[in-house]
């Protein structure tokens, strides 16, 4: 009789590959156990964090019952983040970052993001977004990208990677081989980009080329189809564009992690367990799982890669590869994050909130109304239905709001798509109104609150703090971005009077 090729080694590696989510602000007694076993590590969400505190006390616990884990978050320092999920984010985002277009500046960034979460505990995080937003309608990519111009995002992405990895926390360069050009949500369905390896060279892998270069230690998938590429598989279950391309072609030799398997683009056919032996099999060495696992699932999804690799399906040297450059990466994680502790805390100066105001794009002839307390002008911030890269987290102007705002004659107005019309309802006609929303040209609640003020006979000044439409429809003023630090510098350029007649006339 043969001796079985899930030798203990194997199994363990298996459990190695695995990047769950779980529920809560406390690790789980099933997934410590995991953890324990070997289990790869954990992707920790907005649900899993309350305080800096209790995230320390959460990484603390994760990397005792496994020293080697990945503790990754989807922190992009903008419109994504997890440690900001309460307030929104203090920094940037890419679109804007790509605007003021420092690559010091960006590398500067990148740094104190990764400060922030070393001091959490996480060791990695997916970032940055490397896709050129080429296609204005993108749903998932808009202001995570660093812009339109492949030179523009190659150099910025590099800066990020440099910034982020010099404190320890590992980038992983997303989504490869490009998620730009696409108007659909891997999330929600299989989007197809029909571009040849020759105009992906000339375009979207221009991006990754220079994040190889700047040494980025892992690189995420994207769930989409390239036809022209591989016509049968997505990129994240494809040999062609991970081994061929990715690894053969462009020289990377890191490891390779998926994007979440329980989107619809990867699983959505096959199922999860499936969805993973075919993600290894093409060459994926981390596979995050999704954002709420269960030890049950886990465990299906464990032996089902077993089975795969007991059949021949599956090699298991492939198995073990994948484990052993994670334990590389683990190895190499410890001592960068030991040298990077003694550094200084990085800057936080840059950008200002009045540098990040000039990047905003206003139309000609674009005024907006002087408050006072006499004549209050209301702000009116319409909530769109948040994709689920981004979740739900205050943003812009809303979220940036103080005392001294208030007092000087702004009044707030969130409409959350509750009852729409009985939000309008409570914003008074005939006073000055600025309506501010994310993607406008896009967004049923936008154009629904847009066409029930018009109606009514008010003229409200538009604000798109997404990705504007090309024609600038509902977009008189385009922000490129909505965090916090975003929202303050909008009202500070406003306050000051920078979006007075005479200001927008310069």
């Amino acid at each position: 009789m043969s001796e079985s090729v899930l030798t203990p080694a194997v199994l363990r590696a298996i459990s190695a590959t695995m990047l769950p989510g779980f529920d809560g602000p406390q690790l789980p007694d099933w997934l410590a156990a995991r953890l324990r076993g070997g289990l790869g590590g954990v992707c920790l969400f907005s649900m899993n964090i309350e305080s800096p505190s209790q995230l320390r006390e959460l990484t603390a616990a994760i990397l005792d019952a496994n020293p080697d884990a990945v503790i990754a978050i989807d922190e992009e320092g903008g419109d994504v983040t997890r440690l900001h999920h309460q307030t929104g984010s203090p920094f940037p985002g890419n679109a804007i970052l790509g605007r003021l277009n420092d690559t010091v500046g960006t590398e500067g960034v990148a740094a104190r993001v990764g400060y922030e979460l070393a001091d959490a505990g996480a060791t990695m995080t997916f970032a940055p977004d490397a896709d050129i937003n080429s296609n204005p309608n993108n749903p998932v990519i808009g202001t995570r990208s660093f812009g339109t111009d492949a030179a523009t995002v190659g150099v910025h992405t590099a800066a990020w990677v440099r910034g982020v990895q010099g404190r320890g926390i590992d980038a992983s360069t997303k989504h490869f081989p490009g998620h730009g050009d696409t108007e659909n949500d891997s999330h929600l369905s299989l989007p197809v980009i029909d571009r040849s390896l020759a105009e992906l060279r000339e375009r979207e892998l221009i991006p990754f080329v220079d994040a190889i270069a700047a040494g980025t230690n892992t690189i995420m998938t994207s769930h989409i189809m390239l036809p022209q590429v591989d016509p049968v598989h997505p990129a994240t279950l494809s040999r062609t564009i991970l081994q061929d391309l990715l690894r053969g072609e462009l020289g990377f030799t890191g490891v390779i992690v998926t994007d979440a398997l329980d989107m619809k683009g990867a699983s959505g056919i096959t199922g999860i367990p499936e969805a993973a032996v075919r993600a290894l099999a093409a060459g994926c060495d981390l596979l995050c799982i999704g954002s709420n696992n269960t030890d049950e699932q886990m465990g299906e999804i464990e032996a089902h890669v077993a089975a795969a690799i007991e059949s021949g399906a599956l090699p298991a040297e492939r198995v073990l590869e994948a484990a052993e450059r994670l334990r590389v990466l683990a190895d190499q994680g410890r001592t960068v994050r030991a040298a990077a502790a003694a550094q200084p805390v990085p800057d936080t100066a840059w950008p200002s909130a009045v540098a990040v105001a000039a990047t905003f794009d206003v139309q000609p002839g674009t005024v907006l109304p002087a408050p006072s307390p006499e004549a209050p002008v209301h702000v009116v911030t319409v909530e769109g239905v948040p994709n689920i890269a981004v979740g739900q987290l205050p943003w812009g102007p809303h979220s940036a709001q103080d005392d001294a705002v208030r007092a000087a004659g702004l009044v707030f107005h969130l409409v959350d798509g509750a009852d729409l019309d009985a939000a309008v309802a409570g914003i008074p006609s005939g006073a000055p109104i600025v309506l501010l929303g994310q993607n406008n040209h896009r967004s049923e609640r936008v154009q629904h609150v847009l066409r029930a003020l018009r109606e009514r006979g008010d003229a409200p000044v538009t604000v798109d703090m997404g990705w504007p439409a090309p024609d600038r429809a509902d977009a008189q003023i385009a922000t490129l971005g909505a965090s916090r630090l975003a929202g303050q510098a909008f009202l500070g350029r406003w306050l000051a009077g920078g979006f007075a007649a005479e200001s927008s006339a310069r």
